[in-house]
């Protein structure tokens, strides 16, 4: 018992120790009062790194307020379905698109109930060909689009930086992307020839490119030609860094695509599985599987299976694509 009671005594001795040492000698030796003081005579940093420093921490600010303008924009503006058209690069009017939507839906409601399908088959089916298979096509449509302007910027930048390096002015070097680029770009600029043959500012003409192709580097090249219109500055320097930062982010597009063939093409694979599986089964024994389109109750499964599979491919989609 006293060997018990004189090493908890020392235990506790020592804690209390440590603990003093710790909080209480700092204070009483001076140590806090010595750093203090190294503190207030310390150099200060050199007035280049501090605006350096300053310089960055402004840049910092200014993308974090447009990246909070350019999501709250997002987020609070409704695309209409002509923009969308637009966008898609499709020359019908919403009028024509929603009467081919709605042919479509009446020929597939119309072959489903010829067929045998039963009503809640040819409402299902109707309702994919009436409004999912057009929006896909034009949602298809517009990344082909995207894709196709995003491999030709760069080099109309580089273009357009080279023409003024060789004194011609802005507005001429768009003119000659307009005239020598391919498709959509060519015709994008072409729209900001027009905008600002009729009296718009070219800056404001270069700013709504972005409204007409919603990618972040059509944004970036409007402001780049905005500020520069508002503020001046060297403009070659400006688009060539900026033609560097198109260049940087195809190479990470890329990358990022390289990097995530093989989850996609597992994707691919698992949601390809059922519908061949089910095809393989109605070329073999076609009594078998009939039952999922001719009885009520495998209507009902074949729908369910239907939204859970659309379920499990819009989660493998969200999963596999990467933002940047």
């Amino acid at each position: 018992m006293k060997m018990q009671a004189l090493a908890l005594a020392f235990l506790a001795s020592a804690a209390i120790g440590g603990l003093a040492w710790v909080f209480i000698y700092p204070m009483l030796s001076g140590q806090k009062k010595a750093e203090h003081r190294r503190a207030t005579i310390a150099k200060p940093e050199p007035a280049a790194r501090q605006a350096d420093k300053s310089q960055r921490s402004r840049r910092e600010q200014v993308e974090g307020s447009l990246k909070e303008v350019e999501a709250r924009r997002q987020k609070d503006k409704k695309i209409s379905l002509a923009t969308r058209l637009t966008q898609a690069g499709v020359s019908w009017s919403p009028q024509n698109f929603m009467i081919a939507s709605g042919v479509m839906a009446t020929v597939c409601f119309a072959m489903a109930m010829l067929l045998g399908g039963g009503p809640l088959a040819a409402i299902g089916l109707s309702f994919a060909a009436g409004f999912g298979l057009p929006r896909w096509t034009l949602s298809f449509l517009k990344k082909r689009r995207e894709k196709n302007f995003l491999r030709a910027l760069p080099d109309a930048v580089d273009v357009i930086v080279r023409g003024i390096k060789a004194g011609l002015p802005l507005f001429e070097s768009i003119k000659v992307v307009a005239a020598d680029a391919p498709e959509p770009l060519r015709g994008e600029f072409l729209a900001i020839i027009e905008t600002q043959a009729i009296g718009m500012p070219l800056g404001e003409a270069c700013t709504r490119l972005f409204e007409r192709m919603p990618v972040p580097e059509a944004n970036f090249f409007g402001i780049v030609i905005a500020i520069q219109q508002k503020s001046g500055g060297n403009l070659s320097e400006a688009l060539g860094n900026l033609s560097k930062v198109l260049r940087e982010r195809k190479k990470m597009a890329e990358k990022i695509q390289a990097m995530s063939m093989e989850a996609k093409a597992s994707a691919g694979i698992i949601g390809s599985l059922p519908p061949i599986v089910m095809l393989l089964v109605y070329i073999t024994t076609p009594d078998y599987i009939s039952l999922l389109w001719t009885h009520p109750t495998g209507q009902l499964m074949l729908v369910g299976c239907v939204i859970w599979m659309s379920m499990g491919i819009l989660v493998m989609k969200k999963m596999i694509n990467f933002d940047f």
